[in-house]
Protein backbone atom coordinates (compact mmCIF):
# COMPACT_ATOMS: atom_id res chain seq x y z
CA UNK A 1 0.00 0.00 0.00
CA UNK A 2 1.16 3.53 -0.65
CA UNK A 3 1.12 6.14 2.12
CA UNK A 4 -2.31 7.51 1.12
CA UNK A 5 -3.83 4.03 1.36
CA UNK A 6 -2.15 3.37 4.69
CA UNK A 7 -3.57 6.61 6.12
CA UNK A 8 -7.08 5.84 4.89
CA UNK A 9 -7.06 2.19 5.95
CA UNK A 10 -5.66 2.90 9.41
CA UNK A 11 -8.12 5.74 10.07
CA UNK A 12 -11.05 3.62 8.91
CA UNK A 13 -9.92 0.64 11.04
CA UNK A 14 -9.73 2.81 14.15
CA UNK A 15 -13.17 4.18 13.30
CA UNK A 16 -14.66 0.71 13.13
CA UNK A 17 -13.25 -0.14 16.56
CA UNK A 18 -14.66 3.08 17.96
CA UNK A 19 -18.13 2.37 16.59
CA UNK A 20 -18.07 -1.13 18.07
CA UNK A 21 -16.87 0.21 21.43
CA UNK A 22 -19.52 2.92 21.47
CA UNK A 23 -22.27 0.38 20.81
CA UNK A 24 -20.98 -1.97 23.48
CA UNK A 25 -20.65 0.70 26.14
CA UNK A 26 -24.06 2.17 25.40
CA UNK A 27 -25.67 -1.12 26.43
CA UNK A 28 -23.83 -0.99 29.76
CA UNK A 29 -24.83 2.58 30.72
CA UNK A 30 -21.21 3.63 31.16
CA UNK A 31 -20.47 7.23 32.25
CA UNK A 32 -19.61 9.57 29.35
CA UNK A 33 -16.12 10.31 30.71
CA UNK A 34 -15.33 6.59 30.74
CA UNK A 35 -16.67 6.15 27.21
CA UNK A 36 -14.45 8.94 25.91
CA UNK A 37 -11.33 7.82 27.76
CA UNK A 38 -11.75 4.26 26.57
CA UNK A 39 -12.28 5.47 23.01
CA UNK A 40 -9.07 7.49 23.09
CA UNK A 41 -7.09 4.49 24.32
CA UNK A 42 -8.58 1.92 21.95
CA UNK A 43 -8.20 4.05 18.83
CA UNK A 44 -4.62 4.96 19.76
CA UNK A 45 -3.70 1.31 20.15
CA UNK A 46 -5.24 0.39 16.78
CA UNK A 47 -3.37 3.19 14.99
CA UNK A 48 0.08 2.73 16.50
CA UNK A 49 -0.07 -1.05 16.04
CA UNK A 50 -1.07 -0.68 12.39
CA UNK A 51 1.61 1.91 11.66
CA UNK A 52 4.21 -0.28 13.34
CA UNK A 53 3.28 -3.05 10.92
CA UNK A 54 3.01 -0.98 7.75
CA UNK A 55 5.67 1.70 8.34
CA UNK A 56 8.00 0.41 11.07
CA UNK A 57 10.77 2.91 10.32
CA UNK A 58 8.58 6.01 10.75
CA UNK A 59 7.95 7.96 13.95
CA UNK A 60 4.50 8.67 15.40
CA UNK A 61 3.28 11.78 17.19
CA UNK A 62 -0.07 11.04 18.84
CA UNK A 63 -2.25 13.05 21.18
CA UNK A 64 -2.52 9.95 23.35
CA UNK A 65 1.18 9.22 23.92
CA UNK A 66 4.28 10.90 25.31
CA UNK A 67 6.05 13.04 22.73
CA UNK A 68 9.17 11.21 21.53
CA UNK A 69 11.47 14.10 20.61
CA UNK A 70 13.50 11.90 18.28
CA UNK A 71 10.80 12.74 15.75
CA UNK A 72 12.45 16.12 15.22
CA UNK A 73 15.41 14.40 13.55
CA UNK A 74 13.25 12.29 11.26
CA UNK A 75 11.98 13.27 7.84
CA UNK A 76 8.85 11.05 8.07
CA UNK A 77 6.51 11.38 11.05
CA UNK A 78 2.89 10.26 11.37
CA UNK A 79 0.79 12.80 13.26
CA UNK A 80 -2.42 11.27 14.59
CA UNK A 81 -5.43 12.12 16.69
CA UNK A 82 -6.97 8.75 17.51
CA UNK A 83 -10.27 10.33 18.56
CA UNK A 84 -10.85 13.95 17.63
CA UNK A 85 -13.93 15.02 19.53
CA UNK A 86 -13.81 12.80 22.59
CA UNK A 87 -16.71 14.67 24.17
CA UNK A 88 -18.87 14.30 21.05
CA UNK A 89 -18.03 10.59 20.81
CA UNK A 90 -19.24 10.05 24.37
CA UNK A 91 -22.70 11.47 23.61
CA UNK A 92 -25.07 8.91 22.03
CA UNK A 93 -26.17 9.93 18.58
CA UNK A 94 -23.49 12.57 17.98
CA UNK A 95 -21.76 12.14 14.61
CA UNK A 96 -19.34 15.11 14.68
CA UNK A 97 -16.21 13.28 15.82
CA UNK A 98 -13.33 11.93 13.76
CA UNK A 99 -10.09 9.97 13.46
CA UNK A 100 -7.03 11.80 12.05
CA UNK A 101 -4.05 10.06 10.45
CA UNK A 102 -1.43 12.10 8.55
CA UNK A 103 2.11 11.58 7.33
CA UNK A 104 4.44 14.58 7.41
CA UNK A 105 7.68 14.66 5.43
CA UNK A 106 10.04 17.54 6.10
CA UNK A 107 7.34 19.60 7.86
CA UNK A 108 4.73 19.20 5.09
CA UNK A 109 1.78 16.73 5.08
CA UNK A 110 2.13 14.34 2.16
CA UNK A 111 -0.63 11.80 2.87
CA UNK A 112 -3.59 11.88 5.22
CA UNK A 113 -7.09 10.70 6.01
CA UNK A 114 -9.95 11.93 8.17
CA UNK A 115 -12.47 9.24 9.07
CA UNK A 116 -15.92 10.23 10.29
CA UNK A 117 -17.06 6.77 11.41
CA UNK A 118 -20.54 7.70 12.60
CA UNK A 119 -21.20 9.27 9.19
CA UNK A 120 -19.72 6.34 7.25
CA UNK A 121 -17.16 8.62 5.57
CA UNK A 122 -13.38 8.50 5.16
CA UNK A 123 -11.82 11.46 3.35
CA UNK A 124 -8.29 10.98 2.05
CA UNK A 125 -5.61 12.75 0.08
CA UNK A 126 -5.78 10.10 -2.65
CA UNK A 127 -8.17 10.02 -4.32
CA UNK A 128 -8.79 13.57 -3.18
CA UNK A 129 -12.35 14.79 -2.71
CA UNK A 130 -13.55 17.16 -5.44
CA UNK A 131 -13.55 20.82 -4.51
CA UNK A 132 -17.11 21.91 -3.74
CA UNK A 133 -18.65 25.07 -5.21
CA UNK A 134 -18.97 28.04 -2.89
CA UNK A 135 -22.47 28.79 -1.64
CA UNK A 136 -23.88 32.30 -1.72
CA UNK A 137 -24.16 33.62 0.92
CA UNK A 138 -21.25 31.69 2.44
CA UNK A 139 -21.31 29.78 5.71
CA UNK A 140 -18.70 30.00 8.46
CA UNK A 141 -18.32 27.01 10.73
CA UNK A 142 -17.53 27.36 14.42
CA UNK A 143 -17.59 25.40 17.66
CA UNK A 144 -20.80 24.59 19.51
CA UNK A 145 -19.18 25.01 22.92
CA UNK A 146 -16.68 27.82 22.18
CA UNK A 147 -17.83 29.96 19.25
CA UNK A 148 -14.80 32.02 18.32
CA UNK A 149 -14.82 35.81 18.08
CA UNK A 150 -12.67 35.67 14.94
CA UNK A 151 -15.16 33.35 13.24
CA UNK A 152 -17.97 35.77 14.00
CA UNK A 153 -15.94 38.69 12.68
CA UNK A 154 -15.30 36.81 9.43
CA UNK A 155 -18.97 35.88 9.16
CA UNK A 156 -19.99 39.51 9.61
CA UNK A 157 -17.48 40.69 7.00
CA UNK A 158 -18.66 38.12 4.46
CA UNK A 159 -22.36 38.43 5.23
CA UNK A 160 -22.20 34.75 6.10
CA UNK A 161 -24.30 32.53 8.32
CA UNK A 162 -22.84 30.56 11.23
CA UNK A 163 -22.83 26.76 11.33
CA UNK A 164 -21.98 25.12 14.67
CA UNK A 165 -20.33 21.72 14.97
CA UNK A 166 -18.12 19.66 17.25
CA UNK A 167 -14.64 18.37 16.50
CA UNK A 168 -11.97 20.00 14.32
CA UNK A 169 -12.07 17.07 11.90
CA UNK A 170 -15.82 17.30 11.52
CA UNK A 171 -15.61 21.06 10.90
CA UNK A 172 -12.93 20.67 8.24
CA UNK A 173 -14.88 17.82 6.65
CA UNK A 174 -17.92 20.08 6.44
CA UNK A 175 -15.92 22.57 4.37
CA UNK A 176 -14.45 19.77 2.24
CA UNK A 177 -17.93 18.38 1.67
CA UNK A 178 -19.47 21.72 0.72
CA UNK A 179 -21.56 22.17 3.88
CA UNK A 180 -19.66 25.33 4.83
CA UNK A 181 -17.15 27.62 3.12
CA UNK A 182 -14.90 28.85 5.94
CA UNK A 183 -13.37 27.24 9.02
CA UNK A 184 -11.18 29.78 10.81
CA UNK A 185 -9.73 29.21 14.25
CA UNK A 186 -7.81 31.77 16.30
CA UNK A 187 -7.82 30.35 19.81
CA UNK A 188 -5.27 27.58 19.35
CA UNK A 189 -5.12 23.81 19.04
CA UNK A 190 -2.46 21.17 18.40
CA UNK A 191 -0.84 19.61 15.37
CA UNK A 192 -2.78 16.36 15.75
CA UNK A 193 -6.05 18.33 15.68
CA UNK A 194 -5.17 20.02 12.41
CA UNK A 195 -2.64 18.08 10.35
CA UNK A 196 -4.84 15.46 8.68
CA UNK A 197 -7.82 17.80 8.06
CA UNK A 198 -5.51 20.45 6.59
CA UNK A 199 -3.85 17.92 4.30
CA UNK A 200 -7.12 16.53 2.96
CA UNK A 201 -8.56 20.03 2.51
CA UNK A 202 -5.49 21.14 0.55
CA UNK A 203 -5.68 18.03 -1.62
CA UNK A 204 -9.31 18.93 -2.38
CA UNK A 205 -8.23 22.34 -3.69
CA UNK A 206 -9.23 24.42 -0.69
CA UNK A 207 -7.14 27.23 0.76
CA UNK A 208 -5.21 26.20 3.89
CA UNK A 209 -2.89 28.51 5.83
CA UNK A 210 -2.36 30.53 8.96
CA UNK A 211 -4.76 33.45 9.31
CA UNK A 212 -1.92 35.67 8.14
CA UNK A 213 -1.61 33.65 4.94
CA UNK A 214 1.67 32.05 6.06
CA UNK A 215 2.02 28.33 5.36
CA UNK A 216 1.39 25.75 8.06
CA UNK A 217 4.39 23.67 9.16
CA UNK A 218 4.15 20.43 11.12
CA UNK A 219 6.40 18.23 13.26
CA UNK A 220 7.59 21.32 15.11
CA UNK A 221 9.28 21.35 18.53
CA UNK A 222 6.19 23.10 19.94
CA UNK A 223 3.09 21.28 18.69
CA UNK A 224 0.75 24.16 19.54
CA UNK A 225 -0.81 25.91 16.51
CA UNK A 226 -2.20 29.33 17.41
CA UNK A 227 -4.41 29.89 14.35
CA UNK A 228 -5.35 28.66 10.89
CA UNK A 229 -7.97 28.88 8.18
CA UNK A 230 -9.47 26.34 5.80
CA UNK A 231 -11.73 27.94 3.23
CA UNK A 232 -12.90 28.04 -0.35
CA UNK A 233 -10.12 29.75 -2.33
CA UNK A 234 -12.51 32.39 -3.68
CA UNK A 235 -12.97 33.65 -0.11
CA UNK A 236 -9.34 33.53 1.00
CA UNK A 237 -8.52 37.18 0.14
CA UNK A 238 -11.36 38.37 2.38
CA UNK A 239 -10.47 36.02 5.24
CA UNK A 240 -6.69 36.37 5.44
CA UNK A 241 -5.35 39.26 7.52
CA UNK A 242 -1.60 39.69 6.83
Amino acid sequence: MNDHQVAADVAAAAGRELLALRTEMSTRRVAPFTVGARGDAVAHEVIVDALARHRPDDMVLSEESVDDRRRLDRSRVWIVDPLDGTREFSVPGRTDWAVHVALVADEVPVAAAVALPAQGITLATEPAPPRPPAAVPPRVITSRSRPGRRSRQIADALGASIVQMGSAGAKAAAVIGGHAEVYAHASGLYEWDLCAPAAVAAAAGLHVSRLSGAPLRFNQPDTYVSDFVICHPDLAPAVITP
